[in-house]
Order: C-alpha cells, then sequence, then structure tokens
C-alpha cells in the first residue's frame, strides 16, 4: 500500500482550488492511495511524480507545441514520442522509451448519422500518466470520477489508469456499432418489402465505408492490447495483465460487430439488386403481355387496312361483327393464360 506524505513548507507547490486552468489542460492531479492530494500546475508535476507513492494524471486536449513541451520536459519525454503526440494521425500503437510508454488509441463516436474519428496519446512512467486528446473524443472526466470513485483500485497506480482509458476508449465502441445495428435492421425490413430508394442505397454505402474505417480503427487497438497482456514485452506490472486481456476482449468483440456489420450490409445491398431486378422482371413480363394481347388486333387491324379490292369478306353481312368477335375471343384466350401464369 502507498501513504501519503503530508505537504511541507518546501513541498511542490498547489494550484488552489477553483482557480481556471490554462488552455489545453483539461485536468491536472496527484494521487496518493488512490485519492486525489492536489490540484497542480504543469511546472510542479515532476517533482510531485517524484515524491514516493504519488501519482500524477494529466489530461490534456488539443494542447499546442509549447505546453507538450512544458510537460516533456517536466517527465524527461523522448522528442519523438512528444513529436508523434504533437500530430493527430497516428497509427495505434505502443512503444517503450526507457522505463516509459507510448500508447496511441483511435476513438470513435457517431456524429449526425457519420462515424468520426479521434485519437488518444498516453505517456505512462514512474509516477505520471499524461493523456493527450485530439479530435472527436469523449471527455475522460467520466474515466477520472470513476477512477475516484474506486480508491482501491486507482492505488494500483499509473497501469491502472491506463487500462481505465483504454477500457473507455474501446467501451465507446459499442455505443456506435449498436446504432448502426439498429439502423441496419431497419434496411434490412425495408429491403424485404421493396427494393431500396436511392438515398438509402446512398446511406447503405456510406454505412460500409465508415464500417470499413472503424474496422481500421480497432484492428490495431486489438494489437496494442495484446503487446499490453504481455508484461515481457512493456513495462507493466503482472498483476495487471488480466486487467488488459478484458480490454482485449472488448477490442476482438468490437473488431467482430464491424466486420459482422459489413458482412450484413453487403447482404442488404446484394438483396436490394436482386428485388430491383425481379421488380423489372415483373414489369417487363406484363408489358410483354399486353404486347402480345394488343398485337392481335393491330394485326388484324393491319389486313383490312391494306385496301385490296378483292376481300371476300368485306361483301360479307356479318363480316365486321365476325372479325370483332374473334378479336375478342383471341384477346380473351391470350389473358386467360397470361393471368395463369402470373404474368398479369
Amino acid at each position: 500500500m502507498r501513504h501519503v506524505t503530508m505537504q511541507t513548507a518546501d513541498a511542490p507547490a498547489v494550484r488552489a482550488h477553483g482557480e481556471p486552468r490554462e488552455p489545453g489542460v483539461v485536468a491536472a492531479g496527484v494521487y496518493a492511495d488512490g485519492r486525489r492530494v492536489a490540484d497542480i500546475p504543469i511546472e510542479d508535476a515532476g517533482a510531485w511524480s517524484k515524491r514516493p507513492g504519488h501519482v500524477v494524471w494529466i489530461g490534456l486536449h488539443e494542447p499546442d507545441a509549447a505546453l507538450l513541451q512544458r510537460v516533456a520536459d517536466q517527465f524527461g519525454l523522448h522528442e519523438l514520442a512528444i513529436e508523434d503526440a504533437s500530430k493527430a494521425h497516428q497509427q495505434p500503437k505502443v512503444e517503450r522509451y526507457g522505463d516509459a510508454l507510448f500508447v496511441v488509441a483511435r476513438t470513435a463516436q457517431l456524429v449526425k448519422e457519420h462515424i468520426v474519428f479521434g485519437e488518444t496519446h498516453v505517456f505512462v512512467g514512474p509516477g505520471f500518466v499524461v493523456s493527450v486528446r485530439h479530435g472527436a473524443s469523449t471527455s475522460y472526466g467520466a474515466v477520472r470520477e470513476r477512477c475516484e470513485s474506486c480508491p482501491g483500485s486507482l492505488a494500483k497506480g499509473e497501469d491502472y489508469i491506463l487500462y481505465a482509458i483504454l477500457d473507455f476508449i474501446v467501451d465507446n465502441y459499442r455505443p456506435v456499432t449498436e446504432s448502426i445495428m439498429a439502423e441496419v435492421e431497419t434496411l434490412e425490413e425495408v429491403v424485404l418489402q421493396r427494393p431500396l430508394a436511392r438515398h438509402e442505397v446512398d446511406r447503405l454505402y456510406r454505412l460500409r465505408r465508415d464500417l470499413l474505417r472503424l474496422r481500421r480503427a480497432v484492428g490495431p487497438v486489438v494489437d496494442v492490447c495484446k503487446r499490453l497482456e504481455h508484461v515481457d514485452n512493456v513495462a507493466i506490472d503482472a498483476e495487471m495483465a488480466p486487467l488488459f486481456r478484458d480490454v482485449l476482449d472488448h477490442a476482438r468483440r468490437a473488431e467482430e460487430d464491424a466486420d459482422s456489420l459489413r458482412e450484413i450490409l453487403a447482404f442488404v445491398f446484394e438483396a436490394s439488386m436482386m428485388a430491383g431486378q425481379a421488380q423489372q422482371t415483373d414489369i417487363a413480363r406484363r408489358l410483354t403481355a399486353w404486347a402480345a394481347i394488343l398485337a392481335v388486333p393491330t394485326a388484324v387491324a393491319g389486313i383490312y387496312g391494306m385496301n385490296f379490292e378483292h376481300m371476300p369478306e368485306l361483301k360479307w353481312q356479318y363480316g365486321y361483327y365476325a372479325v370483332l368477335g374473334f378479336i375478342a375471343v383471341v384477346c380473351s384466350t391470350l389473358y386467360w393464360q397470361f393471368r395463369r401464369r402470373g404474368w398479369l
């Protein structure tokens, strides 16, 4: 167990309660035995992290280069990791720089029916955790509150904080896949009743594209969790391996959900195409049937419209009625045959 060391006159400074934070800094606190000791300024973070039994947890949101450099100076972060953290287009990965880890994960949110992606970069080292958020991402204030509500878990230190952040990121994939699943089920019900309209087909394509991007974001996170699970590869306490294994399971489930949804959307699209072809075939049959029926009076009228002088039935008293009767009988027979075969 860690024990809180009380602040003395020469202890690092703390930030006054209610004092506004500087731009880019979401939170900066120091913890001991799983309980918040104080909010601190960035300039004192390094000193607090060196105190026995203390962990500094700093949260940044799209910080500028100067702020990142100040944080790096406090914890001695590697310049390559700082360069990566300043850019918002990194692939999910985990890298080791001495005693510190640099972890990158992709975040996902559903905004106005579109999946919007962001990134979170996490620095983890002895006595400190620094998270850097870029782009679309839910605030990690909920993670901090949940950890602070369980001091026994938070007392496990910086490794537990890393687990809590990754678990929060991976868990936020599920609302995205569930929302898309509900929309996919609606499209499935529609395609069984009629072919999809143009705007519905466009939406289907957009969903497949978003799911492909989600799959590309989740896949590397699975690899990150695998590395963190194997504590012989990274500087993670052995007792934390089961927790990262749990995150790995959730990431794999999100990966499988994205794959299955893409397969369902492919089926919906194929079903819509087949329904459209069936509808076109049905229309073509109806047109063919009516064309065949109308061909009979057209042919008869064409014969009598040739104006030949010697046509025996022209002088027959009942010739006109006989021709009309013949046309009616033939057309009725054709109509009945086509109706029986389902063409009309």
